[in-house]
């Protein structure tokens, strides 16, 4: 079990379902869970904004006895399952609470033993007791970032996340994906790798800055699905992370900076 995790905007949806399809196309049984009221995590999988898990228990007044595991999964590209947690609308409620009870909800299913992956794409920013309780069954947390000061910063709190739930639970840091990686205009990885030597962890993948990615979530395709120039510089970090993934990655318990730490750090960084 995965959990993704990362700054709001900074592309989990579309990192999560390409590497989702990638441990897929690998011969791994996967299912990946968006885990955002947005419910737009699986959409590269599955082409659609599919029925939610609030949805499905609305139409059925909230008995979770009345719902079977197919009102609520759609199969996608490469045989990915996908499912969305859904939530309230905006500032009606806690979407938190919901993605809780989906994780208890699969739990129902019996489906944590039916698959070899399941990818938790969780909400950016806010880690509160909902949107962290995927830490508590995932073996792995991932950070996505990009090498500016605010996704470092959400990544320093979210390393506090997993940290402080490793404690009582098997989660470790598999490390952090570098996303929008742009080498040629000097937008390179530097910050992210003095700041994952810094807490204890690593850079698992780099993602290329190419408008082919920006295109495949137009189309609601993963980049497997894609035709064009950079197709294979775009899809081989993919296939790289999920080899990883699905062997033995190198995992440890983040040591992150507090926050006063973090500013004076990142400030001295070149």
């Amino acid at each position: 079990m995965i959990a993704i995790y990362g700054k709001g905007g900074i592309g989990k949806s579309t990192t999560s379902a390409n590497l989702s399809a990638a441990m897929a196309l690998r011969g791994a049984k996967v299912l990946q869970i968006g885990c955002d009221p947005k419910h737009d995590s699986t959409f590269p999988l599955t082409g659609m904004l599919q029925p939610t898990v609030i949805d499905v228990l609305d139409e059925v007044d909230f008995h979770i006895e009345d719902i079977s595991r197919e009102d609520v999964i759609r199969t996608g590209f490469a045989g990915v399952d996908a499912l969305e947690a859904g939530g309230p609308p905006a500032g009606s409620g806690c979407g938190g609470y919901v993605v809780g009870e989906t994780v208890k909800l699969l739990k129902e299913f019996g489906l944590y033993h039916k698959y070899d992956v399941i990818v938790f794409d969780v909400l950016g920013d806010v880690v509160c007791g909902g949107f962290s309780a995927p830490l508590n069954y995932a073996d792995y947390g991932i950070i996505v970032a990009c090498n500016d000061f605010d996704s470092i910063f959400a990544a320093n709190r979210l390393s506090l996340a997993i940290a402080q739930k490793s404690q009582r639970h098997k989660v470790q840091m598999a490390g952090i994906i570098a996303n929008r990686v742009d080498h040629v205009h000097g937008g390179g990885t530097s910050l992210l790798e003095q700041f994952a030597e810094t807490v204890n962890t690593r850079i698992l993948g780099k993602v290329p800055y190419h408008d082919l990615i920006r295109r495949s979530r137009l189309a609601g395709k993963t980049l497997f699905e894609m035709e064009g120039p950079g197709k294979d510089i775009c899809v081989q970090p993919f296939y790289e992370m999920a080899d990883q993934l699905l062997g033995e990655p190198v995992t440890t318990i983040p040591t992150p900076l507090n926050d006063r730490e973090i500013f004076d750090v990142i400030g001295g960084w070149k």
